[in-house]
């Protein structure tokens, strides 16, 4: 049986240009998919919070992509992967922490929902795969 992954996916990370045509993410976290990420993929690119950042700033296609070799003799390990991403659009309007924060029925189906869930509910920076729903709702802020 033939399973179709992910092909849209997010990324909660430092971001130190916000209007870079070019972003590289070394060795980022990897949840809810988000290890599957291949070149030629859609991400969308939130700037973290954590480290000044505003939330959604662009979205891009992935132009490069290598999983990074789990540490030898280590149990439990989350998956890390580095990417590269050409900027396609910039947001024109905010959705970060603050916009999403209110979205906690985890179960409501709510695209609003699923990134906070999938980026807020552990604040950690990490890239998430997300679903054909969310996407075309991010989309919308382009």
């Amino acid at each position: 049986m033939l399973v179709e992954r992910t092909k849209a996916f997010a990324i909660k990370a430092e971001v130190r240009d916000p209007r870079a045509k070019m972003f590289a993410f070394t060795a980022q976290k990897t949840m809810y998919g988000g290890k599957y990420i291949a070149e030629g993929d859609i991400v969308f690119v939130f700037a973290s919070e954590n480290e000044g950042g505003q939330g959604l700033i662009a979205q891009g296609v992935v132009t490069f992509a290598e999983a990074i070799a789990k540490k030898p003799g280590m149990a439990r390990q989350t998956p890390r992967v580095s990417i590269a991403v050409r900027r396609t659009a910039l947001a024109n309007r905010p959705l970060g922490r603050s916009e999403l924060k209110r979205f906690t029925e985890w179960n409501d189906g709510r695209p609003e929902t699923e990134l906070n869930f999938k980026f807020y509910r552990q604040a950690t920076n990490k890239i998430i795969g997300i679903s054909d729903e969310t996407a075309a709702f991010l989309r919308c802020f382009f």
